[in-house]
């Protein structure tokens, strides 16, 4: 009977426990499907949602302007390298002195 009633009397306790883990569970998966992250099955693996034209359109899409924003930034960092070398060019602060040392035009 002691034992009947231990039961009964932690029975709440173990509801909310229970209630508290599914309720992060469905949680957690409502925010994946929503944010765009695999759902995993019950080994781990990763399942992903069914492809359809729209989709594969966007990763197209999506692809091509990663490659155009990639070159863009190429093309900057090429830039950015030629005005880093100008600048601690040594002959650019050479004439600059001379130009210190001639003075005011007159």
């Amino acid at each position: 009977m002691e034992k009947l009633q231990f039961i009964l009397d932690a029975a709440p306790l173990i509801v909310t426990i229970v209630g508290i883990g599914v309720t992060g569970w469905v949680v957690t998966t409502w925010m994946r499907i929503k944010n765009g992250y695999p759902l995993d099955g019950q080994w781990g693996q990763a399942l992903y949602p069914v492809r359809n034209d729209e989709t594969v359109e966007r990763v197209k899409l999506l692809t091509q302007e990663n490659g155009q924003l990639r070159a863009e930034l190429g093309a900057i960092k090429d830039r950015l390298a030629n005005v880093e070398r100008i600048v601690t060019d040594g002959s650019h602060r050479l004439d600059r002195e001379i130009e210190m040392l001639r003075g005011p035009a007159n």
